[in-house]
């Protein structure tokens, strides 16, 4: 059945056929979690350890894959903070829950994450991670173990999220409001679900000393990052969240007196009037998850480590597509869409630098732009939120700066756009300002720099052969003298 399948893809879309082949071949699996030599890292010689990574390749295949290609201990915990934030979010989640039971066990959910034996049976039948909080004494022998800095900061994470999830679940279940009225509290409730997650996992890599100790206080791309993951995953799940009384969507934006739309699920009717008015409320949700994309961009950027790196970016490039295939699209309402896997497969072997990752976003946010319509009410507010992109491109990337190919990778410049004169005349400039400042100094006896030699950077070729024909013949000069004194005085 795999061979037909390979088969119609090659005769369907030959391109996507080659790029798998591309990733099957030449992306290597950066790290084996149950090789030997990786067990005091991964715990993967331990039973309670096999069964937590069993877990996530359950609750999470695409998230699964990344972080176990993190180095050193750093996965082992990832996972688990992973996996203590999902059950955390089963339960939150779970409608079959009386508030008077997911109220306490919410709130006290940092405590029995550290509680020996603890674990929860109360989720509904049909909770497709339940089987996580019926073994959840696994995570708690587990989180146990780790080092006293990784386990405070999980159980800090907890402790917020929690407290916010509670929240939210309380308010929906006493007061009857099952909306999100405002893009304020919509961004509050993504930064409870998913921005400190990203608050986490920072605090995390600084504590693994992989990043910058400065980077756990990075609260604010922190959160961008995160919030930019979650409103994409709550624009392309609008479908099956609305089918289980699920409403993320603020009404702020989609209940905009022009729409004309009541209820959420008024939008997934398919009369040409309905698609209509539910594109542009679709793409006011598009428009407020780019708002993040800027940070993120610029959080991507302070990393340094490949693995934390790889593990960050990926997620980042697979929501911009995923918007870019949300955005002007009607199947989004009438069923879950997903990027294709060939597209998943080039993002990922593309997602390796700050700057690859920036044109991965230039490029769908080109896209986003190009299926905008003037009619569309937030288009003007597109066409910024793109530029944005653009701008942050350029900037820190400007595209008359070419990299030449090879193993060196030296920078040129392009000589058909205007900047390049600009800069090579400040070189110039430069240049002859650094000669100006050399020869004042030597003329005021100033001494070499240190180690007793010039930059070669700074000292051209002629001034160089200038100094050693003086030395040369200051040396020539003194020995003649001495010769001199020797003959006449010993004559």
């Amino acid at each position: 059945m795999a061979a037909i399948n390979w088969l119609a893809l090659l005769l369907t879309h030959p391109l996507e056929f080659r790029t798998l082949v591309q990733f099957y071949l030449y992306h290597e699996q950066k790290r084996d979690i149950a090789a030997l030599k990786e067990h005091p890292t991964s715990g993967w010689d331990r039973a309670s350890m096999r069964r937590c990574w069993e877990f996530l390749d359950m609750t999470s295949r695409s998230f699964s894959a990344v972080i176990k290609e993190l180095e050193g201990d750093l996965a082992r915990t990832i996972c688990l903070f992973y996996l203590v934030l999902r059950g955390l979010d089963t339960i939150e989640d779970d409608m079959t829950i009386p508030d008077d039971v997911k109220q306490p066990t919410l709130r006290s959910f940092h405590i029995h994450t550290v509680t020996p034996g603890w674990k929860f049976d109360g989720c509904g039948p049909n909770e497709k991670d339940r089987q996580l909080l019926v073994e959840y004494d696994t995570v708690v022998e587990e989180v146990n173990r780790l080092l006293p800095e990784y386990k405070k900061v999980i159980i800090d994470i907890a402790l917020k999220m929690a407290t916010g999830m509670a929240d939210y679940a309380h308010k929906a279940a006493t007061t009857g409001s099952i909306y999100l009225e405002t893009v304020a509290e919509y961004d509050l409730y993504c930064h409870y679900v998913a921005g400190l997650v990203g608050e986490g996992l920072s605090r995390i890599f600084s504590a693994s000393g992989k990043e910058s100790p400065s980077l756990g206080s990075q609260l604010e791309l922190s959160n961008s990052m995160g919030l930019l993951l979650q409103k994409t995953n709550i624009i392309r799940d609008y479908r099956e969240d609305v089918d289980e009384s699920r409403f993320f969507w603020p009404r702020e934006i989609w209940g905009r007196p022009e729409y004309g739309f009541k209820e959420m699920k008024e939008m997934y009717a398919t009369d040409e009037d309905t698609v209509r008015r539910a594109m542009h409320a679709q793409s006011g949700m598009v428009l407020d998850a780019l708002r993040h994309t800027v940070d993120s961009l610029d959080y991507l950027r302070l990393l340094k480590n490949q693995s934390v790196f790889n593990f960050c970016a990926i997620p980042a490039t697979m929501a911009i597509a995923t918007l870019e295939l949300c955005f002007m699209n009607k199947e989004m309402f009438q069923r879950n869409i997903k990027i294709r896997k060939a597209e998943a497969a080039g993002l990922i072997m593309r997602s390796t630098n700050p700057r690859e990752v920036g044109f991965i976003f230039r490029e769908y946010a080109r896209k986003i732009h190009a299926k905008a319509t003037p009619s569309d009410p937030n288009f003007i507010r597109i066409s910024v939120a793109c530029g944005k992109i653009e701008a942050w491109c350029e900037h820190n990337y400007p595209s008359f700066v070419q990299l030449s190919s090879g193993e060196t990778r030296q920078q040129t410049f392009n000589p058909y756009d205007a900047r390049t004169a600009i800069v090579l005349k400040e070189q110039e400039l430069d240049a002859q300002l650094a000669k100006k400042k050399r020869m004042e100094s030597l003329r005021n006896g100033a001494t070499p720099k240190a180690g007793g030699a010039y930059d070669s950077k700074e000292v051209s070729t002629r001034e160089l052969m200038m100094y050693v024909a003086a030395a040369f013949t200051l040396i020539l000069a003194l020995s003649m003298g001495i010769v001199w004194l020797m003959v006449k005085y010993t004559a």
